[in-house]
Order: C-alpha cells, then sequence, then structure tokens
C-alpha cells in the first residue's frame, strides 16, 4: 500500500512539474476583440488591446503579429509587472468596402500557447459614411 501511495504521489508531482503554463495563468486582456463599428474607407483606424499581468512574476510580450498585411502592430516591448497593464495597439488600414475581422497573434515568453486577438468592423465607402453620419438615427418621439 506504501508503494502505491509513494508511486502516486510521485507521477503527481512529476506531472505538475511538467505542466505547461497558459495565457489565461499569467495574463488577463480587458477585451479580446475590439469592434471598430462603421469606418470610412480610406482611414486608418486605431485600437488598444490592454493586457494586464495577473501572476506574481514579471511577463514579457514577446511578439505580436498581425495575421494579414493591412494591420501594424506595436506592444509594450519591456517586462510587466505583476498587477501591472501593457498595450498592444493595431491599426487597421480601411482600404476595402465590406465586413473585415482581423486577427493578431500574440505570443508571451516562457509559454508556448498563442494567443489570438480580434478587431472587427464595416468599411463604409466615403459616400455612405458621410450619408450616416449627416443623417444621425433618430428617436422615436414618446407619446403622452
Amino acid at each position: 500500500m506504501k508503494k502505491i501511495l509513494l508511486s502516486a504521489a510521485v507521477i503527481l508531482l512529476t506531472a505538475s512539474a511538467f505542466a505547461q503554463k497558459k495565457v489565461d495563468d499569467i495574463a488577463k486582456f480587458a477585451t479580446e476583440t475590439i469592434n471598430f463599428g462603421k469606418i470610412k474607407q480610406g482611414v486608418p483606424t486605431k485600437g488598444v488591446f490592454t493586457v494586464t499581468n495577473v501572476s506574481n512574476q514579471p511577463i514579457i510580450i514577446e511578439q505580436a503579429n498581425p495575421t494579414c498585411g493591412c494591420t501594424i502592430s506595436d506592444y509594450t516591448k519591456e517586462p510587466i509587472a505583476a498587477g501591472k497593464t501593457g498595450v498592444i495597439n493595431a491599426t487597421f488600414n480601411a482600404a476595402n468596402v465590406g465586413h473585415f475581422d482581423k486577427h493578431l497573434t500574440v505570443k508571451f515568453a516562457g509559454i508556448d500557447e498563442i494567443k489570438s486577438i480580434t478587431f472587427t468592423g464595416d468599411v463604409l465607402s466615403v459616400e455612405e459614411f458621410d450619408k450616416l453620419k449627416s443623417n444621425p438615427p433618430t428617436t422615436p418621439k414618446k407619446s403622452k
């Protein structure tokens, strides 16, 4: 019986020693999706993803890469202390009219898992956008 308990304890300790940390163990995003709504064609739009270090050690954003050529990202390069925040900036070049869902992949140092964050919205032609902005939605009148 002692051998079984000892073997079980050794297996549990070994398994926990080799357990991989996940992104959610060290970092929390304020939001994983930013909706830009309706934006004007030809006007770059910026979004900021905020990430909080929820671990007890500094974390480093190793990479934050767009999955297409229409975005530019920049991010906090220095270590983010426990309880502090860093940012990932994304700029979308709204060249083509239509709906979009764009992704950035985020890699933290020492973590194998890759996190995907998203921004979405609808690009309107200049004419459609100006028409939308010049005719704001009306609010219904309340009846007495």
